[in-house]
């Protein structure tokens, strides 16, 4: 078996594993403390308290598809200059003016905000915001927080945790980051990649293995065993950034002789040390990977774990394509039929794009080995075709100057900038029930940019840089890079940084407060949002009950990335993709709150409350109302807060849920006032679009810590019923953020208290 999971705990003992329970052996909470992740946590850990953790992270980065918000929340916070390193990337917005605003005038903001609070600006199309962490600002033994999900440094030693924005605020402000201190899952790697089998094969098989029972969710994965020796850094930064795919909180590697060569390369050899665990250290689980038993994946629509070996998806492909194709059009409910089996052909599966981009794909030896694949061959001059994306371009700067470039031009690849457009449907968005096979980072629904709502469709299915090159070769017809006759090549990679020299702006500790920040006419400011009153009123204007519901569901990706910067503009966007009609309905709510706090209170609210209070009119004046949403577990993907603040620019005040996919998610609800409620562990929940939840006392609740409410819904359909929901593990923080109505309002609170 490839991947063993174990749900129970291990013990390191000197490289040996060892049961839990084993005489002799410490007690668990103790031995923990003995994992790399540990002994880097408790390196960041403020709090005094080893069961919460307060961390300060090392450095900041973010993207101008997240970091004008970011600024804009800060500065109306109270920040006056950044206190650690933050480095302003542009890799998301490309350079356009469609529909809202024009994207240069974000990065004219992002690089004013660098020159005045002191940051690191790096140009567009310069790197992909990880690659440049990796390259720039990674350490061993560090910690960076992103405002990108996929912030994961781990292979090189440092580890990154990707969260919405406004934890980087915390961090800006000079606050901390506050979790429970989270349990540590043992990745054990033994064995050797076989030939064609690349970090994308692993990591979807990774994702496979353990992301639908939510095996590792919210956990630390630490990477250790003999196996990593067998892989090159890139192989291990491929497979470590698809981390974030299994829903873990973060990740960490051993490190050797390799990541010590890797900063060296890279001009930065004092950010080495080497990690290990020490003699002995506690996992609470275990995932065992023996890589030599990995073959050429893929990862079908709509999810990185969908999993299959090309060779078990090309022996039978109808049943397994069918299986998918029914379920997407399902999903989308009418609007748009899927026609997956469409493209089996004479026994074969022929597909339509291929794409090696981003922090993913765009890594210097997955351009290499494609292009030995791709030596003297064709991609054909049918309806395939073939875009590659370097990370970076010190990658697109090596790949040139030895040739790889050359290859993948010659036999007909399109070469591209630094840019991460085709990761969230902002690139290369296919045809008309087109099906793109691409080594990037997701494949979640729509998420390559097809809009079912206007009649189209497309699908993605993630491979390896491997495969996709060795499906190029063959014209578009799926084919694994197992069964490719290839030499890899072995081609060292010379880093020249000295681009980064001639065109980053470097402010660390450079702040000049007099400097004008260079507001374009769309950038506009956050609304006034209010503290939560005595209690809650909330009517329910969209209801999912898909076992899953990703941000991209949540707020679009692609088609939105020119409305980033005004928040009441792209709310607009919100749920459009899931459920139209939501924005309409919170916009009502929206209008009836506003009426209220005008003081005009109208009859349609005092009938709901005459039923559920003796006081309808004292009530309401005490009572905030606002739209809410009920998913099953809501949040996974993404760490971009506009899945949650969206929600609260139309009048969002509550989510429902069975759970959370993520945490970055549920603190996103949190730091903008949105009460995050869940149902007790295997409640029903049979109501529906536009009924109503009533909450009394839910202020007092939050206040003094009571976890669970009691709660009334008044049926749209007639009739009131009694039921419970669930507020826990707030800290004292997140407690005071929702009283405050979100975490502007809480930082302007404590300035008032100063």
């Amino acid at each position: 078996m490839a991947i063993e999971c174990k749900e129970t705990g291990v013990y390191l003992k000197n490289g040996e594993i060892l049961p839990a329970g084993t005489a002799g052996l410490p007690a668990p909470d103790e031995a923990r403390e003995g994992t790399i992740a540990y002994q880097i946590l408790r390196a960041h850990d403020k709090s005094a308290d080893p069961k919460k953790m307060q961390i300060k992270f090392d450095a900041l980065m973010s993207h101008d598809i997240t970091y004008v918000g970011i600024i804009q929340t800060a500065r109306a916070s109270g920040m006056t200059r950044f206190p650690i390193p933050y480095a302003l990337t542009n890799c998301h917005n490309s350079l356009c003016a469609v529909g809202g605003t024009i994207n240069e005038d974000d990065h004219v903001f992002g690089l004013s905000a660098a020159k005045k609070y002191g940051g690191i600006y790096v140009p567009v199309n310069q790197s992909v915001i990880h690659q440049y962490a990796r390259e720039e600002m990674a350490g061993c033994g560090k910690m960076i927080l992103g405002s990108d999900s996929h912030t994961r440094y781990g292979a090189v030693g440092c580890m990154g945790v990707g969260e919405g924005g406004p934890e980087l605020v915390k961090q800006l402000l000079e606050n901390t980051y506050d979790i429970d201190a989270p349990e540590v899952v043992l990745v054990y790697l033994t064995g050797k990649p076989q030939h064609g089998v690349g970090p994308h094969d692993v990591a979807i098989a990774l994702c496979g293995a353990v992301f639908s029972q939510g095996f590792v969710a919210n956990r630390v994965l630490e990477f250790a065993g003999p196996g990593i020796q067998s892989l090159s850094a890139d192989f291990r930064l491929g497979i470590d950034v698809m981390t974030t795919e299994t829903a873990c909180l973060s990740s960490i590697w051993e490190t050797d002789e390799t990541i010590e060569n890797f900063y060296k390369v890279h001009g930065r050899p004092d950010a080495y040390k080497h990690l290990k665990p020490k003699g002995i250290a506690y996992y609470d689980r275990m995932v065992a990977i023996d890589l030599s038993e990995i073959e050429p994946m893929i990862a079908l629509p709509f999810h990185p774990s969908i999993a299959f070996p090309i060779r078990e998806l090309l022996r039978d492909p109808y049943p397994i394509l069918k299986k998918v194709e029914d379920e997407g059009n399902e999903k989308f409910g009418g609007q748009v039929e899927m026609r997956l089996t469409d493209k089996l052909i004479d026994g074969k599966i022929h597909i339509d794009q291929g794409i090696i981009a981003g922090c993913a794909g765009g890594l210097f030896e997955n351009l290499c080995e494609a292009a030995a694949i791709l030596q003297g061959q064709s991609t054909g001059c049918g309806y395939f075709a073939l875009n590659v994306y370097p990370a970076s371009v010190p990658v697109s700067m090596a790949v040139t100057k030895n040739g790889v470039a050359a290859e993948l031009l010659a036999a007909g690849a399109v070469m591209k900038t630094a840019f991460c457009g085709p990761c969230f449907g902002a690139g290369d968005v296919p045809a008309h029930n087109g099906l793109s096979i691409r080594h990037t980072t997701r494949n979640f629904p729509n998420r390559e940019g097809s809009k079912p709502g206007q009649g189209q469709i497309a699908s993605v299915a993630l491979m390896d840089a491997r495969s996709i090159a060795a499906t190029a070769r063959n014209g578009g017809v799926l084919t694994s890079a197992a069964d490719i006759d290839y030499a890899p090549p072995k081609l060292d990679y010379v880093y020249d940084g000295e681009i980064y020299k001639k065109r980053c702006y470097y402010g660390f500790g450079k702040a000049e407060p007099t400097a004008e920040l260079k507001l374009g006419p769309n950038i506009a400011d956050w609304p006034k949002m209010y503290p939560l009153e005595e209690n809650l009123l909330c009517r329910l204007a969209a209801v999912i009950r898909d076992p899953v519901t990703t941000t991209d569901e949540l707020i679009p990706s692609g088609e939105t990335s020119s409305y980033r910067s005004n928040p009441l503009k792209l709310s607009e966007f919100a749920l459009s993709r899931r459920v139209p009609e939501y924005v309409g309905r919170s916009k009502q709510c929206r209008a009836l709150e506003e009426s209220r706090r005008a003081g005009r209170l109208s009859e349609e609210l005092l009938d709901i409350m005459k039923r559920v209070s003796e006081t309808p009119e004292e009530t309401l004046r005490a009572t905030s109302f606002g739209s809410a949403i009920f998913a099953n577990r809501p949040g996974d993907g993404s760490a971009r807060e506009q899945a949650a603040s969206c929600q609260k620019v139309l009048g969002g005040c509550a989510n429902i849920a069975a759970g959370y996919a993520t945490k970055r998610y549920r603190s996103n609800c949190i730091n903008w006032g949105i009460v995050p409620f869940t149902l007790p562990e295997g409640a029903p929940f049979p109501y529906e679009e536009g009924d109503w939840i009533f909450v009394p006392h839910i202020r007092e609740a939050i206040q003094l810590g009571r976890e669970q409410v009691d709660a009334f819904v008044v049926r749209e359909k007639g009739g009131v019923e009694k039921i419970a929901l669930e507020v826990k593990g707030l800290t004292e923080n997140e407690k005071r953020i929702i009283l405050e109505g979100c975490l502007m309002n809480y930082y302007a609170s404590l300035r008032m208290e100063q």
